[in-house]
């Protein structure tokens, strides 16, 4: 927990944007998930290239509690500076962890803390490299926002679904909305968000302050629909979206890796 406020606030360099790519060594749906070969290239490495790439981007740093993914964030271009302490690293561990203590370090040992930390998950492998510049542009140019998060339009509105009473029958979810209304073409209703694992903007300010990451006014930031990998399948399934697609990132791997 970050306890010196205004001595960290005054630390914060506005201009600079870091981003920082969480990778634990743990994980029980796939075993060392963010190494594992796609393509030939660990996981974690599409990330780091993708944030390397970004015109946006000054710095790209893991965190991790691995010196097995270390070495190979290393090898791909990203600074590891520390490793994350295991309390920071355990199944049940928050994304408010691994920030501030990130944030902590970069006080410590530097004296200077990046205004927008530019959270990319590892497993989220595939993206643009223009809409990560894009929603780092649109976050800085609302100053009065707490974070930016990325999600993706929702192919069934949940406005449709329907809770089921103890006595058996249907309810609409939504209070006031009854079950023929609900039961009518999704485009009558308001388009519906999912956070996916594209792109978030957090800001140190904002976490310093208030030891939160997202906060009341979280930018929304529409983003495309994205595979995010939790299971072998989902492994299989972004090699065949390289093969059928292509990718930017897969590219610059096979050229200079």
């Amino acid at each position: 927990m970050i306890e010196q406020k205004k001595d960290y606030l005054i630390k914060i360099d506005k201009n600079q944007v870091l981003a920082l790519i969480p990778a634990r060594g743990g994980s029980k749906g796939v075993p060392k998930k963010n190494i594992q070969r796609v393509k030939g290239y660990p996981l974690i490495a599409y990330s780091i290239v993708a944030a390397k790439l970004s015109e946006e981007i000054h710095r790209v740093i893991v965190s991790t509690d691995s010196e097995e993914i270390a070495r190979i964030a290393l090898q791909f271009g990203a600074e590891v500076p520390f490793l994350r302490p295991k309390e920071f690293a355990s199944d049940l561990s928050g994304d408010i962890e691994f920030v501030e203590h990130a944030i902590q370090y970069l006080y410590d040992k530097e004296r200077s803390i990046p205004e927008y930390l530019v959270h990319l998950r590892a497993t989220t492998p595939l993206r643009e490299i223009e809409i990560i510049d894009r929603a780092i542009a649109y976050c800085r140019e609302h100053q009065e926002c707490c974070s930016l998060r990325s999600a993706h339009v929702a192919s069934e509105s949940p406005y449709k679904w329907f809770l089921k009473s103890q006595e058996g029958y249907y309810k609409s979810m939504q209070e006031g909305l009854d079950n023929d209304t609900a039961n009518t073409a999704r485009q009558n209703f308001p388009d519906v968000y999912i956070p996916d694992g594209y792109v978030d903007v957090i800001k140190s300010s904002y976490v310093i302050q208030n030891h939160k990451l997202h906060g009341d006014k979280m930018l929304a930031f529409v983003s495309p629909d994205c595979t995010e990998v939790d299971t072998v399948e989902d492994l299989d399934y972004i090699k065949y979206q390289i093969e059928k697609s292509g990718s930017k990132l897969y590219e610059y791997l096979k050229q200079n890796f």
